[in-house]
């Protein structure tokens, strides 16, 4: 007999019990009218992922397991119809990461998640214990397991789904996004689902939350691992895929995007996420003429539209003037409110109240990081007067040496680029303008520069950017030591001092904005390095 599965890859928000209980009910209803006898939603989609301490709080439970109650009364209309709903689960003390599949009013049968992650941006060992009992029931005739997320990435949580007598495998995920992920979800599913004999129906999450971007990408995979239906990048999607028996029937196959796509669409939903979920009614982005903050904004439009966009360029007496011709040639094209605001009279009197304390010393790095610090505190200004958040510019390069300003171009509130090389960044702004022209060229291949100081280029203080970030790339996301990095083929004097760099500008990363993360190693959740350290590799 025939079964129609519905994946429900929903965006939910942490800690809206009822706007997510909403969410999944509109959902189960839309799979309803399509027929739909089991509709799987993400993992924790009840409360939103990831809770963090939340799941420490005693009446985040009880709320919790209050929502669950009300939600499966809601659901008893449809009628026989099995809902996977993710939440937390405390039971005689302990407390667990489940999956409750809710039918015809009641909880008829609740699976705990076998393997716990703890690397990475995971700590579920904080909040979770372990489960190893298997769940499977039977529709139609056809038994169906389920596992969550992690569980599937080893092959004992599936191999005990089997054995209970599990056809097929229903997997909720809260899988976060970062490049060639879901090609990599596809190759371990097809290695610890597909190998042992089972179909599975893959429900992720989708959404920005803080610094994490869930990409949904949901699918479903045939036994002998063929992909025969697949969801949306980034945005929230549903789908009905009927099963003959234990097989799933060819469905719809999202297209597949390229790396720069793929990216590109995280951090515009990423934005859009944090300022729409916190409740910002605009943004405020610090225009420079150079191509990080062209990219900012040109991601911000996208993400909200731009009447909820203002740039505000705030020219020195060392900006170029192709940097204010190339400022207004943008945001004309984008569309967004523009304003220049000259700091040259706040710099004049800065210069002029500090000049008996920097009587016979040469101009260096102070004057420029006061520079910085005039225009960071202006859109602070701004953002506090309004109530718009500061979106930062500054990219992953530059923060991993230091090439940025406490309290100058490193405040603000949200921090869009912060995982982005610069290499990406010009990859990023050209496919940005393969859609429609919205950055002038000139922009993108002008030399990058700061403008703090007279004829002033990035490769002034640094090396070239393809080196500075392939070396980033082997040490901060490879765990390679300096040697290793050498072997590699670049020079010793690069790689000590971009090292070095790194090791000493920790104090100004842990001080930054939270931004959001697109490699599997990102300045934050994946980077805890202390500030005093005397190691050395």
């Amino acid at each position: 007999m025939t079964v129609k599965v519905a994946i429900a890859q929903v965006n939910s928000i942490v800690g809206d019990l009822p706007g997510n209980a909403e969410k999944i009910f509109q959902a189960v209803q839309v799979a309803f009218k399509q027929g739909a006898d089991i509709v799987v939603t993400p993992e924790l989609s009840l409360v939103g992922y990831p809770p963090e301490d939340l799941l420490l709080r005693p009446a985040f439970y009880e709320k919790t397991a209050e929502a669950m109650l009300k939600l499966a009364a809601k659901l008893q209309q449809f009628l026989n119809v099995h809902v996977l709903v993710g939440h937390p689960f405390e039971k005689n003390g302990l407390r667990f990461n489940a999956v409750s599949v809710l039918l015809n009013g009641d909880v008829s049968f609740t699976y705990c998640k076998n393997h716990l992650p703890n690397d990475m941006v995971f700590d579920e060992k904080r909040y979770f214990v372990e489960s190893d009992q298997p769940v499977v029931f039977s529709v139609r005739g056809t038994k169906f397991g389920i596992n969550i997320c992690e569980d599937t990435w080893h092959p004992h949580a599936p191999s005990k789904a089997k054995m209970a007598g599990a056809e097929v495998l229903l997997v909720p995920n809260a899988s976060p996004f970062h490049m060639s992920k879901p090609h990599q979800r596809l190759d371990i599913m097809r290695a610890n689902v597909a190998m042992q004999g089972m179909s599975l129906v893959y429900a992720n999450l989708v959404g920005g939350q803080d610094e994490l971007i869930f990409d949904g990408n949901s699918f479903v995979m045939r036994q002998d691992g063929v992909l025969c239906a697949s969801l949306k990048h980034c945005e929230e999607d549903l789908q009905v895929i009927e099963f003959d028996g234990a097989t799933p029937m060819t469905g719809e196959i999202s297209t597949v995007l390229n790396v720069e796509a793929q990216i590109y669409q995280a951090l515009v939903l990423g934005v859009r996420d944090y300022v729409t979920k916190n409740g910002f009614p605009h943004v405020l982005i610090g225009m420079s003429g150079g191509v990080d903050s062209a990219l900012t904004l040109a991601i911000a439009v996208d993400a909200l539209g731009a009447e909820k966009v203002r740039a505000i360029m705030m020219p020195s007496p060392y900006t170029a003037d192709i940097s204010l011709f190339d400022s207004r040639d943008m945001v004309q094209r984008v569309g967004v409110r523009y304003d220049e605001i000259s700091i040259n009279d706040c710099f004049a009197s800065f210069n002029a109240t500090l000049k008996q304390e920097f009587s016979g010393l040469p101009m260096d790095a102070t004057e420029e990081n006061i520079q910085a610090r005039i225009r960071g505190t202006i859109l602070m200004a701004l953002s506090n007067k309004h109530g718009a958040i500061v979106l930062t510019t500054g990219n992953k390069s530059e923060m991993a040496v230091g090439y940025c300003t406490l309290y100058g171009d490193m405040a603000g509130g949200f921090a869009v680029i912060k995982d982005i090389a610069k290499t990406l960044v010009y990859r990023l702004c050209e496919y940005r303008n393969s859609l429609s022209s919205v950055i002038p060229e000139r922009i993108l291949t002008r030399a990058p520069s700061a403008e703090l100081r007279p004829d002033q280029t990035d490769q002034d203080s640094l090396p070239p950017y393809d080196i500075l970030d392939g070396i980033m790339r082997l040490y901060m996301e490879e765990n390679r030591s300096r040697s290793e990095i050498v072997e590699a083929g670049y020079r010793i004097e690069d790689v000590e001092r971009i090292t070095r760099l790194i090791k000493i500008n920790e104090y100004k990363r842990r001080q930054s904005p939270v931004g959001i993360r697109v490699t599997h190693r990102a300045f934050g959740r994946d980077w805890r390095y202390p500030i005093t350290s005397k190691f050395l590799d």
